[in-house]
């Protein structure tokens, strides 16, 4: 058995420093990430993060640093990487069952926009929403990209351009074995919540498609019908959130290292900061990893 705080709420030191606590589970505000993960560290508890790290890299480093002074343990909650279909796509790939990865499609749209409010907060559509998609990239194909190029636009919500965000992008990202990866992106798909990727090999294809409300289709001489997508991400990733919650328990319990670390979650920012610098210049950005 195991007492895990989950932040953040008043009192916070009292509760991190109870030798009653194993562990802290950070699911608070964005902007608050770095502080609490350095107050869980100090108090040497292992810590479970949502993601992202924080919104600025100068700040991530530092929170990084002292985690790794800390030694303990930093698990960065990218879920996606724990959702069965795309987890069985890489290990699939991984056993050569189509070769050679050539190149990845990754599409991810929202059913409906988030409010402007939360919009002004949230860091914008790369390090918000795309980054998820960036570490999933870095996940399927098992390298690190050496350049980025970004497309997008606000046709969404006009709402959503006048805070000075995109709702609807596209990204091309080149990795060094000549690989490319596509990921597509829209605050809106008026049906559910469409997440799926297609990695093509040398040798054939592999594809994760949605997650229906059912799987009842209907057919007559009418047409055929099916469900939608399921409508939003706590029903889509429920299992992914089960699969990574069993993983951090098994950190806990020392049988593993957590499979997705703070350096992830730095890499998956630098390709979101990255890919606004190409929006903002309409140029390809050269991947360093010097930073």
């Amino acid at each position: 058995m195991y007492n895990i705080a989950l932040f953040g709420a008043g009192r916070i030191g009292q509760v991190v420093h109870s030798v009653n606590i194993d562990a802290v589970l950070i699911a608070s505000a964005t902007n608050t990430h770095a502080d609490l993960i350095e107050l869980a560290a100090k108090a040497g508890k292992a810590i479970f993060c949502e993601k992202p790290v924080h919104l600025d890299m100068t700040r991530v480093n530092q929170c990084l640093a002292v985690v790794d002074q800390e030694k303990v343990p930093l698990f960065i909650g990218f879920n996606r990487r724990y959702d069965p279909q795309f987890s069985l796509v890489e290990k699939r790939l991984r056993a050569g069952d189509i070769g050679k990865p050539e190149s990845l499609i990754i599409i991810s749209r929202d059913p409906a926009p988030p409010p402007v409010s939360y919009i002004k907060v949230s860091g914008g559509l790369f390090r918000d929403m795309m980054i998820h998609d960036f570490d999933m990239a870095r996940f399927i194909m098992g390298e690190n990209p050496v350049s980025v190029y970004a497309s997008g636009s606000s046709i969404v919500d006009p709402e959503i351009g006048q805070a000075n965000d995109i709702d609807t992008a596209f990204v091309v990202l080149r990795f060094p074995s000549g690989a490319m990866a596509t990921i597509s992106n829209s605050r809106r798909s008026g049906y559910g919540y469409d997440q799926r990727l297609e990695v093509h090999g040398q040798k054939g294809v592999l594809t994760a498609k949605n997650i229906n409300e059912n799987t009842v289709e209907c057919w007559t001489d009418a047409g055929c019908t099916c469900s939608k997508p399921e409508f939003f991400f706590l029903q889509r990733y429920m299992q992914a959130y089960q699969a990574e919650w069993a993983h951090f328990v098994d950190v806990l319990k020392q049988k593993t290292t957590p499979a997705v670390s703070g350096i992830d979650g730095k890499l998956a920012l630098y390709l979101a900061d990255s890919a606004l610098e190409s929006l903002r210049t309409g140029k390809e950005v050269a991947l360093t990893y010097n930073k």
